[in-house]
């Protein structure tokens, strides 16, 4: 099961919808840290347990582009599924792009490291809002969604976007070889056409006796 939640980025108009989600238990997140989404961000509390949140980004748009609203949800969101956490006042809370997110076979399920620590950002939660994590609940919804067909399907769509990206590509470089050989060919006779090498009819003398 995966628990679905809906954030808005409220800085714009009309607000900008994100959808935030984590899973039910350890082994869910086992699922979650496989099988997520490129443009996904990964969020934990920082050095206690607590659940693996994530957010999925537009695509096109970065870790550093998370709308400061909708990144305290994310932390708050984390925060309030933390056993120790949710207890705490001024904890820290680590979050990185799916893509740093580094698992290796001696590591207990659900458990996770980074490939580069450069790549992980931290924000500090002073304390629980619970206006937030009630709006936050209002939204959220119990799925079971097959998260390898999800990011099979996503791969599908980048590849046939892709594809028509270069056949645009192919169709606009034969164009562009048509229109050089056709300027190439004008070009050419033009140069023909120069006056140096016309000549008028009466340059043009035969060398044979005129017969009349």
């Amino acid at each position: 099961m995966v628990f679905y939640f809906t954030s808005h980025d409220v800085s714009v108009t009309p607000p900008e919808k994100y959808t935030i989600y984590m899973g039910l238990d350890k082994f869910e997140n086992e699922d979650l840290i496989k099988w997520g989404f490129p443009e996904d961000v990964w969020f934990h509390v920082d050095k206690l347990s607590s659940a693996h949140v994530y957010i999925r980004m537009p695509k096109g748009k970065t870790i550093d582009e998370i709308p400061e609203e909708v990144l305290t949800d994310c932390a708050q969101l984390v925060k309030a599924n933390s056993i120790q956490g949710n207890k705490m006042n001024n904890i820290s809370v680590v979050y990185t792009p799916w893509a740093n997110l580094k698992k290796t076979a001696d590591m207990d399920v659900g458990q996770v490291g980074f490939h580069s620590d450069k790549e992980v950002k931290t924000t500090k939660v002073e304390k629980r809002k619970n206006e937030i994590i009630n709006r936050l609940n209002k939204t959220k919804q119990e799925l079971f969604p097959d998260l390898r067909e999800q990011r099979e399907e996503r791969d599908r769509e980048d590849r046939e976007v892709a594809k028509e990206h270069m056949r645009e590509q192919r169709k606009k470089e034969k164009e562009e070889e048509k229109r050089r050989k056709e300027e190439a060919a004008l070009r050419d006779y033009s140069t023909l056409l120069t006056e140096d090498k016309m000549k008028s009819n009466r340059e043009c003398i035969s060398d044979e006796d005129d017969f009349m």
